[in-house]
């Protein structure tokens, strides 16, 4: 919608930030829609709607009055526990849908939420149509180079993730000589790299081989305009932390949040950052 207000549904993270500075440059009118448990410490003068995440008429309302029209999600987002003591009349009527929504996979519970906002008259708009410069380039990064056993890691890397995206669960692998060491779930990636660095070392069959490839891709039919895939530094200095060779991601389908400082980390610490074709 042309002039129309964008509502930043901010989670974790620095995308939130950089969308709010990509509105400021551009002269947009902008709020910050502000979720319960998210600290957003640099959102302070910024103009805000509250939300709860029971009462969503309340919500609705608030942006209406503020000239929204269009709406991006940005930022991890924790699956909220809802009281349904708590829920406003929109609540009560959406519950059905919301609640099968929260027993199924994240994309379905997202396709739902985007459903409801969508029914209210207002236009999803991804973070990447936003921030078109964010997306990994189909290209390798840094300084160092995937060997040929790397690109044999990223191969199964991928197959896994691939796998994992049908069934709804995550969009990260991590493997090693062929093993995969660690794929992501609800936790998150750093967390899934977390538990890498704890158990690599012993599992990797010969010390001296491949150290290791992460790869992070979009799910198959995911909505882009509601959940993209992202790295940002603390990913880049986690895959130090697991000891890994390098990261793989989807060209065209992964957020870099801060390009040069990922770039920066894998350069000093001797990893590559691949962003590599989907068919490639």
């Amino acid at each position: 919608m042309p002039g129309a207000a964008l509502a930043i549904v901010a989670g974790r993270g620095s995308l939130p930030r950089l969308l709010v500075e990509e509105c400021l440059r551009r002269g947009r009118t902008y709020w910050i829609v502000r979720l319960p448990g998210v600290s957003l410490d640099w959102a302070e003068g910024h103009p805000s709607i509250p939300a709860e995440f029971e009462k969503p008429g309340r919500l609705f309302k608030a942006l209406r009055s503020a000239g929204v029209g269009d709406v991006t999600f940005a930022g991890g987002i924790r699956r909220p526990e809802l009281n349904p003591l708590r829920f406003d009349f929109k609540m009560l009527a959406l519950a059905p849908k919301v609640l099968a929504g929260l027993r199924a996979g994240d994309d379905r519970t997202l396709r739902v939420v985007a459903e409801i906002f969508e029914a209210e008259g207002l236009r999803l708009v991804g973070a990447h149509e936003l921030l078109t410069d964010l997306l990994a380039p189909e290209a390798v990064l840094t300084r160092v180079k995937p060997g040929a056993g790397d690109r044999e890691d990223a191969d199964r890397a991928r197959a896994i993730v691939d796998a994992l995206g049908r069934a709804d669960v995550g969009q990260t692998a991590v493997v090693a000589q062929g093993l995969c060491l660690g794929i992501e779930s609800i936790q998150g990636t750093d967390a899934m790299l977390g538990f890498v660095a704890k158990t690599a070392r012993d599992l990797r069959p010969d010390p001296s081989g491949a150290r290791g490839v992460m790869h992070k891709a979009p799910k198959p039919g995911q909505d882009w305009r509601i959940d993209l895939p992202a790295i940002g530094p603390d990913t880049a200095r986690a895959a130090v932390e697991a000891g890994l060779a390098g990261i793989v991601v989807q060209a065209g389908g992964v957020l870099l949040l801060d390009r040069a400082e990922i770039v920066k980390i894998c350069d000093a610490e001797g990893l590559f950052l691949w962003g590599r074709s989907a068919g490639a």
